[in-house]
């Protein structure tokens, strides 16, 4: 919860952010945006090696710490520190900082996971992180709004920089609550008696095995695992939309007041649907090995339903008519994103076995890179209709009006609705070749 309570922050503080560091729109964040995502995918790999190597407490204990420091620093963007500003590019190193420290913490869930649960619960443990995840980044807005911004009933309580404080005190007070209590393996929590042990344990053999050195030809080589890799990269293209420019576009677009509480439902709604999917995508994969034992039909039907669904969404995107109209097809497209992602990271744990904290940081790495190149690519569009909207009315796009100005935006928002739809198709296709009944490398039977 916390992992999207600090992402997600940064796309409510958009329009401060924009103000503080005298930008002239949204799109002029998007280096900011590019630079969480590169980072958070770049140390991905390095940092799941870290949890199957020296288990996912040590990991996950540092990453939390690392990303809480640099949620609070995102406070002091725009602020004068004697001769010099904080800018544009103190807030750009400041989240290409936060990437690299929260970049890891899904993969070494994923590991702790796959040490505490039993084979047909995989499913519905990994739905379960993902909804509360959500949960929180639907919430977000919400907490934003309550606390930065004010309602007409309730008066601010922080400002924006007071509440990236708050956040990052937050993951600090998690950190003395998690070493306090969490293990990484069942037998070494004094809680668990004889009868739990034995069934986490039931149908695998790996439980006694320590890390050796991680097959990475093996697994870089992989057809299977490479073509996961395309399928999570490709939905999360267009997922990063709803954590960077929808809530400038919602209130550029339609005239959302930044203080509505209704307008803060349309930001964080589409997040809170994602999170009802990843709980229903968790127990629709599950439900169906226990009751079929497929392994493949399990993982595949959410992902063929899923990102069926979403090319029909953004599609639709360009051509409604209100604000209300688009809240409805974009949170579609989202609960039916987060359908397929207790399928996906369940299958990690299905072919990554003992090695599972690294290869869901791969395939986490490629979607971390979908997300700083659709955080990129999205912003450039949208600066070039600004430019194109200039240069046909023959002004500089400083002199553009703001009417002049929403009208072009509108139009690079629609270039990337298409753009959503057609990636959402190949990793529809992508699912007809991933098989989590073939593993990177067989589980060995346990030695004593």
């Amino acid at each position: 919860m916390i992992t999207y309570l600090d992402r997600v922050a940064i796309a409510s503080a958009a329009g401060d952010l924009v103000k503080a560091l005298n930008l002239q729109s949204v799109a002029d964040l998007k280096w900011a945006f590019t630079a969480f995502a590169l980072a958070y995918a770049l140390f991905e790999v390095p940092t799941g090696w870290m949890g199957d190597v020296h288990g996912p407490r040590r990991a996950l204990m540092r990453i939390v710490l690392w990303w809480s420091g640099f949620t609070v620093l995102t406070a002091a963007a725009g602020l004068q520190w004697g001769s010099v500003t904080l800018g544009l590019g103190f807030l750009v190193t400041v989240r290409l900082l936060f990437g690299m420290g929260e970049a890891g913490a899904y993969p070494n869930i994923t590991r702790a996971l796959h040490n505490w649960l039993p084979l047909q619960e995989r499913g519905r443990g990994q739905g379960l992180v993902w909804f509360f995840g959500k949960l929180m980044g639907g919430a977000t807005p919400f907490l934003w709004t309550l606390l930065v911004v004010g309602t007409s009933f309730t008066p601010a309580v922080l400002g924006w920089r007071g509440a990236f404080c708050v956040f990052g005190v937050v993951g600090i007070l998690w950190c003395l609550a998690f070493t306090r209590w969490f293990r990484d393996r069942p037998e070494q929590h004094p809680g668990v008696n004889v009868a739990e042990l034995e069934l986490i344990r039931q149908d695998r053999h790996d439980h006694h095995e320590h890390h050796h050195g991680v097959p990475w030809r093996r697994i870089i080589t992989n057809g299977n695992f490479l073509i996961l890799c395309l399928m999570y990269a490709t939905q999360a293209y267009g997922w990063y939309f709803n954590i960077t420019y929808l809530p400038q576009f919602l209130e550029r677009q339609y005239g959302l007041p930044n203080s509505s509480m209704l307008g803060a439902l349309y930001k964080g709604g589409p997040l809170l649907m994602g999170a009802l999917g990843c709980l229903i995508g968790g127990m629709i994969t599950d439900a169906i090995i226990r009751r079929t034992g497929d392994r493949r039909r399990a993982r595949r039907l959410c992902g063929w339903v899923g990102h069926s669904t979403c090319v029909a969404c953004f599609l639709i995107c360009p051509f409604v008519p209100n604000a209300f109209t688009f809240f409805v097809v974009v949170s579609l497209a989202a609960f039916c994103t987060d359908l397929t992602v207790p399928s996906a990271w369940a299958t990690c744990q299905d072919i990554g076995g003992r090695y599972a904290a690294t290869i869901g940081a791969f395939m986490n790495m490629g979607a971390g890179l979908a997300g700083a190149l659709a955080g990129w690519i999205t912003g450039s569009i949208l600066e070039h209709t600004i430019a194109a909207k200039a240069t046909a009315l023959g002004v500089a796009a400083t002199s553009l009006t703001a009417e002049q100005t929403t009208a072009a935006l509108l139009h690079g928002y629609h270039i990337n609705f298409f753009s959503f739809a057609a990636l959402y198709a190949v990793a529809f296709f992508c699912w007809f070749k991933i098989d989590p009944c073939q593993p990177i490398e067989p589980e060995r039977p346990a030695t004593t």
